[in-house]
């Protein structure tokens, strides 16, 4: 044993599970849960004290569902209401998960936080950095890229080295056999609901009919409110068409939505705001970088134009498909995450 105190962020799942099992006879840990907006946190609850108590930890459950709603789910909200389609999970990491969460695992007495996250890190100097996980289909590093050094330096990934397979096989080994199908879901507050059907309840006033318009200005029929709607969507327009057309901007201001062919969607030019660097200052912007403009995205090489230290331009050398504004592009040195910044528009170059 060390003086390391290490909370486990736990969930239920077999990624928090695998964390607890392998830093338990390492580390002095307990088990944290969050309540946030689950719809069925009962249950989730139950399963996670069962595999605390099966594990021979204590567990604390920590109440954030006033704040989740504040900082996430206004944010979720407010964007699609905006024509820009979110990520929510990058936002709760930063401002939850590893922010009030962790200061709540912090103040109960331990020195670390411990999480599921397929993502590694390493210091250099007095600087922590933050890698891919080396698991390419479950690599989660794309959700940490708000993160900042405070919080990078009290953060544990027992898993950054390990593959999904490997995991489940870990805890079958430790008597878990009940987690194969039991993937997290993308939007953990929705439950069984869709998108649309949630933003409704939010907003009822947001469903306000309007055109779908193509590039030239031709009306082709009706959307259902902007918020169902995203860049890159063909099917579910309920327009006819000789050619295969795509959603490639929501106009917020003529509450329209504009569609075009397929070459109409790819752009070699993003423009981007609010600048994040996880090392607290920008690379070296004479070189080239990799850059991801969504998660299921495998990134594609790009150079950096920086106009400040909150905005700038990224330029692709292959032109990228459905650039999505409000979504995050997170760039890359090889495997190395060096920050991020939420996309504005994207445009021919």
């Amino acid at each position: 044993m060390t003086d390391k105190r290490i909370g486990i962020a736990m969930s239920g799942g077999v990624d928090s599970t695998s964390c607890a099992l392998l830093l338990r006879d390492q580390f002095d840990i307990q088990g944290f849960f969050m309540r946030l907006a689950q719809p069925n946190f009962a249950g989730q609850k139950e399963r996670v004290e069962s595999i605390a108590a099966k594990i021979g930890i204590p567990l604390q459950v920590i109440d954030l569902r006033e704040a989740f709603k504040q900082k996430v789910l206004d944010y979720f909200s407010t964007s699609y209401f905006g024509g820009r389609t979110p990520n929510p999970c990058v936002i709760c990491n930063r401002e939850i998960k590893f922010g009030l969460f962790m200061e709540a695992i912090l103040g109960s007495g331990m020195t670390h936080m411990a999480t599921g996250h397929y993502a590694r890190l390493e210091k250099t100097g007095n600087i922590h950095r933050l890698f891919m996980g080396i698991d390419p289909l479950k690599d989660q590093s794309y959700f940490l890229s708000r993160l900042s050094q405070d919080q990078l330096a009290k953060i544990v990934f027992p898993l950054g080295g390990t593959t999904k397979e490997s995991t489940y096989r870990y805890v079958e080994q430790h008597g878990f056999n009940d987690f194969q199908g039991l993937e997290s879901q993308d939007v953990c507050f929705l439950g069984n609901d869709s998108i649309g059907s949630f933003l409704e309840t939010q907003n009822p006033r947001q469903n306000d009919k309007g055109p779908i318009l193509t590039t030239s200005g031709q009306l082709l029929g009706t959307h259902h409110g902007l918020f169902r709607y995203t860049i890159g969507q063909r099917k579910g327009l309920g327009i006819a068409s000789d050619a295969p057309l795509y959603i490639v901007k929501l106009d917020v201001e003529k509450n329209a939505v504009i569609v075009g062919s397929n070459e109409e969607l790819l752009n070699r030019r993003i423009h981007v705001t609010e600048l994040h660097w996880l090392a607290g200052t920008p690379p070296d912007i004479t070189r080239e970088y990799t850059v991801r403009i969504r998660y299921s995205h495998r990134g594609s090489t790009a150079q950096l134009a920086l106009h400040d230290n909150a905005c700038g331009e990224i330029l692709f050398h292959e032109p990228q498909r459905a650039i999505t504004p409000g979504q995050f592009a997170v760039i890359y040195d090889d495997t190395e995450l060096l920050g991020s910044g939420i996309i504005m528009a994207g445009e021919e170059s």
